[in-house]
């Protein structure tokens, strides 16, 4: 009769259970009768207002505390020990044992440890962050360990932090900096070896760059960058993370700063490619295929393109997302690369790995190309940032090229700076050259990097040898085989073009498959 009567009180309302478990505390009644009397009371007031008890926080309490009482009491209904609130909750420790802790060098899988002496059955969330990551990765488990096997970007300098929470309560550990290396002695930071990403990736960039603009690291922190005019807005050049970038912080409208830009200055092929970061809460950025500023009369106001991490919305009512993201996506902020391709009224657009619009006859002529994040708001902690800025005539199809010139010249090939990491928006250039190797099997190359005049000839020297080499390995990952392929660097020594301009500089830092 005690467990029946006890498993009824369990369903009582909150109030009532307080004051009969007050009355259990402190009553010296060991009649089993009054204890019956009082769960026959509390059935009834259950049964009027079950309907209203919707919060399961709420029950789970109140069953903790009943089974605390239910230890408390024996068969004839008399108080066998002391109960209090103490009795039915656990109480939070601290962490201990935090693994890697501050200052560990570790290697990949990342293995997260931890201890809280005297807890159990909480949950834990773990957060990973590198140190140039948009976001971060997160895992929960009810263990006091996980692991990390892969990482989203490259990052030498890593950290972690574990939460835990149960019982209503919540524990933040601190978080733990360390780095990742390669396990050798002696060995420098690396970077995890990366999947290759975007394989099935087909946009190609223009051959021949006609705007450029990083920015450069030659740009002074705070002022208006110098390849770009305004047309409304407040934009100044800012550092981030180590890198220069554009930063609009009220609104900012701007457009290349060219000499010909009142003409139609895009061909008839071409590309534009831009990196922008959406900051936390923040919303989108617009492009126009128009110089808003130069071209008035020139142009169709309608060619705007409103632009997000996760979705395009194309002139002439054509929207459409990314197929992989969901409105959760890049909710804390993140960098996202924008691929626009069009050829001779056909027109493409690419968010990151993915292509979204495919309009297979563009109504308007592009003119020109206008960038504006209308949204951004630094008094709101919602400044835009932009980077990596390029716009590319198009050219003859690779094969094509190799016909008439015996080598096909690739700009689209892009590596970290001063570095033979090859960038995951390469892979369109990348398999455009494998399929024409697949296609024909007599076609053989010989992989040849080259680079602008920038810094020390022989660092360029050995910087293009190791890029090249980076390509024809990737290529031969890919399937292709070792014997038809070879690899030479060039350094600045065969330029192309005028290194004191930025697009100059641009157009001899390339990769050219010559063909053997």
């Amino acid at each position: 009769m005690k467990n029946q009567n006890l498993n009824s009180l369990k369903k009582a309302p909150l109030g009532i259970l307080l004051i009969l478990g007050l009355m259990l505390s402190v009553s010296k009644q060991s009649d089993a009768q009054f204890l019956n009397k009082l769960a026959r009371h509390a059935q009834s007031k259950v049964e009027r207002e079950a309907e209203k008890r919707t919060e399961r926080r709420v029950d789970k309490g109140i069953d903790k505390g009943f089974d605390a009482i239910e230890d408390s009491v024996d068969g004839n209904g008399n108080q066998t020990k002391e109960t209090n609130e103490h009795n039915s909750t656990e109480s939070f420790g601290s962490f201990t044992s935090l693994s890697p802790a501050n200052g560990d060098v570790t290697t990949l899988p990342i293995k997260c440890s931890w201890k809280i002496p005297g807890m159990k059955s909480y949950t834990y969330t773990i957060h990973l962050e590198g140190d140039d990551w948009a976001d971060w990765l997160t895992k929960k488990t009810s263990e006091n360990q996980c692991t990390f096997s892969g990482l989203p970007t490259a990052s030498k300098k890593l950290k972690w932090q574990v939460v835990a929470e149960g019982n209503g309560q919540r524990l933040e550990s601190p978080w733990q900096n360390f780095t990742i290396t390669d396990g050798t002695e002696n060995a420098e930071p690396i970077t995890p070896k990366q999947e290759v990403k975007w394989a099935k990736y087909d946009f190609a960039p223009g051959d021949e760059v006609i705007f450029e603009d990083g920015p450069g690291q030659n740009e002074e922190n705070g002022e208006f960058p110098s390849r770009w005019d305004l047309v409304s807005g407040h934009v100044e050049i800012a550092g981030v993370n180590g890198e220069t970038v554009i930063m609009f912080l009220d609104g900012g409208e701007i457009i290349p700063y060219l000499k010909n830009s009142d003409t139609d200055y895009l061909p008839e092929v071409f590309t534009i490619e831009f990196d922008f970061y959406r900051p936390k809460g923040g919303n989108r950025v617009s492009v126009y295929l128009t110089d808003q500023k130069n071209q008035h009369g020139l142009y169709e106001d309608t060619q705007e393109f409103d632009i997000t991490p996760i979705r395009v919305d194309a002139p002439g009512g054509i929207t459409a997302e990314h197929s992989g993201r969901d409105y959760t996506f890049c909710e804390k902020g993140c960098w996202t690369h924008i691929s626009i391709a069009y050829t001779k009224g056909k027109l493409k657009v690419y968010i990151d790995d993915t292509r979204v619009i495919n309009i297979p006859h563009y109504q308007f002529n592009p003119t020109g190309f206008t960038f504006y994040p209308y949204f951004a708001d630094a008094a709101e902690d919602k400044a835009f940032y932009a980077k990596n800025f390029r716009i590319a005539k198009g050219g003859v199809k690779y094969y094509d090229r190799v016909l008439s010139d015996g080598k096909i010249i690739v700009n689209g090939i892009r590596f970290d700076v001063n570095k033979a990491t090859i960038k995951p928006e390469s892979n369109g250039a990348i398999n455009e050259i494998f399929e024409l190797m697949q296609k024909q099997p007599d076609l053989n190359f010989s992989v040849e990097g080259h680079t602008d005049s920038d810094g020390d000839n022989a660092f360029n020297q050995t910087l293009s040898e190791n890029r090249a080499k980076a390509v024809m390995e990737r290529l031969i990952n890919m399937g292709i085989k070792a014997n038809r392929l070879k690899s030479a660097g060039w350094g600045e020594s065969k330029p192309i073009g005028e290194n004191t301009t930025p697009e100059g500089k641009a157009n001899n830092r390339r990769v050219e498959f010559v063909k053997f």
